[in-house]
């Protein structure tokens, strides 16, 4: 197997797997997962959750956290959904990461390094750098089958005239 096809399908495993944490974590939050103090789940249902974003934004003004929790939700939500299609692969990668270093941030300032530790987001965080730096950009995905076919035409129809 050469690095070419190495690549190719660790950027498909990097998009599922992301995809599939933001997912579950939304899961998680809407007590698809457990009830709260379950095996393996972490809130269990939304009011946990927006606890646990009242730890970590305690700089933010309580009347803001429910929309911030929300937000938050909705951002996962089309994150992890455009990493399972692979659509606009560079841009939601970034995205990605941005969202991560955010999580890491207050995570480290609320709960300390041990948290965001404990949980993989550093981790996670350099997995959607990483994506961000492999993924091939939109306009060359969108340009790619286009020109290559235009060059195989006209490469095919000057090798039809000079014979």
């Amino acid at each position: 197997m050469n690095n070419e096809r190495v690549l190719q399908i660790a950027r498909v495993f990097l998009r599922l797997a992301l995809g599939i944490t933001f997912l579950f974590s939304i899961a998680d939050r809407f007590g698809w997962l457990g009830a709260y103090g379950s095996k393996n789940v972490s809130w269990g249902d939304w009011t946990h959750f927006v606890q646990y974003v009242v730890v970590l934004n305690s700089f933010v003004p309580k009347s803001l956290i429910p929309g911030l929790a929300v937000l938050e939700t909705i951002i996962e939500l089309g994150l992890g959904i455009a990493l399972l299609l692979g659509i606009y692969q560079r841009v939601v990668a970034w995205s990605s990461a941005a969202l991560l270093l955010s999580f890491a941030l207050t995570m480290s300032i609320a709960l300390g390094i041990t948290a965001p530790l404990s949980y993989s987001v550093f981790a996670a965080l350099g997995a959607a750098l990483l994506l961000g730096a492999v993924a091939v950009p939109h306009a060359a995905c969108s340009s790619a089958r286009p020109n290559s076919t235009v060059e195989f035409a006209s490469s095919n129809l000057r090798d039809r005239t000079l014979t």
